[in-house]
């Protein structure tokens, strides 16, 4: 039995279907959800809703959502107990990277990012693969489910938009699917989603990591300062990575109640995802893949300093750049 049948056979036994995406949703994360849905409203599953936690603020994201149309619901108003089963996509781990309590377990997980077994009835967890809607393209081919333009192209653009236009590491598998929808898809919504406009805020958050940044050797941290654009910090890690002779990046920056962190590396020598568990892991839920990870470090470690927004910024600073760069073995002088 393939992977898509072995999928099947769970949504057959239920009648109802959360599909739960990670907080702050990314395109890859949103069309594996679209697809997931695809799948379940094919085999009569009669319930289904994508909920998620945090906020959509990236505005090529928030873009898709508008332009294809998708249902979302947000975690706070979703009873996800009353659903036969739940499933995780784009993430695996319940309570790391999502409002979800750690009691939570789904029933369906599909992902591409390292973390260890849930032992979910279902759970396809790739590490080699490199990004969550290649495994869902797989799943629709070898099931026959008819692609429509919005899927195609909620697929496609995740697929760019996960391994930055097949440049970050791409797999063989990537084209592969990459293929397999493009003639399903809409290139000029692609276009339009790729030509969406930078909000005030990120704008804002990018220009003070620019300011801030603090360079030793090839790599490089920056603060984006309190912002309430999250998305803003993987897109600042990723235009700092663009200055000449800087080959890894880390962002951070005061998001609501935490520290958010965003990590970059093109260095083939370092695994910028143990790099933050190395710097981090006794603070906070870090991780990431080998070119690319993120996590969250909450405000209370720092309770002291938490009213003063400068002040925590300021206390906050010198320990986590001082922190990666141990990390990375880099001394005070380069």
């Amino acid at each position: 039995m393939s992977r898509a049948d072995e999928l099947v056979a769970v949504l057959e036994t239920v009648e109802s279907l959360a599909i739960v995406c990670h907080d702050n949703p990314d395109p890859d994360c949103l069309a594996s959800a679209l697809a997931l849905e695809a799948i379940a409203i094919d085999h009569d599953v009669e319930e289904v809703t994508i909920a998620y936690g945090g906020e959509i603020s990236h505005q090529q994201n928030r873009a898709l959502v508008n332009m294809l149309d998708i249902s979302l619901q947000a975690l706070e108003d979703t009873a996800v107990d009353d659903y036969d089963c739940i499933g995780f996509v784009d993430h695996s781990q319940p309570g790391a990277n999502t409002e979800l309590p750690t009691e939570i377990e789904p029933g369906i997980v599909v992902d591409h990012h390292p973390g260890e077994s849930v032992g979910a009835p279902f759970e396809d967890v790739r590490t080699r693969i490199g990004a969550t809607a290649t495994i869902f393209v797989e799943y629709l081919c070898e099931l026959e489910i008819e692609l429509t333009t919005r899927l195609a192209s909620a697929l496609l653009f995740a697929l760019h938009r996960e391994r930055l236009d097949f440049v970050r590491e791409p797999t063989r598998r990537e084209y592969e699917a990459a293929l397999a929808v493009y003639p399903h898809a809409d290139l000029e919504t692609l276009e339009q989603l790729y030509s969406s406009a930078f909000s005030p805020g990120t704008l804002d958050a990018i220009g003070k990591a620019i300011a801030s940044r603090e360079r030793r050797g090839s790599s490089l941290v920056a603060s984006v300062g309190k912002t309430t654009e999250t998305d803003a910090l993987p897109q600042a890690a990723d235009y700092l990575l663009n200055l000449e002779g800087v080959d890894t990046v880390l962002v951070y920056g005061v998001v609501g109640g935490s520290i958010r962190l965003s990590a970059r590396s093109i260095d083939p020598r370092i695994h910028i995802g143990e790099t933050l568990q190395t710097a981090f892991d006794d603070l906070g839920q870090v991780g990431g893949h080998h070119d690319m990870a993120g996590g969250r470090i909450e405000l209370g470690l720092f309770a002291d300093e938490a009213d003063d927004t400068d002040a925590l910024l300021e206390f906050v600073d010198g320990r986590l750049t001082r922190r990666f760069f141990d990390a990375l073995n880099l001394d005070d002088i380069q």
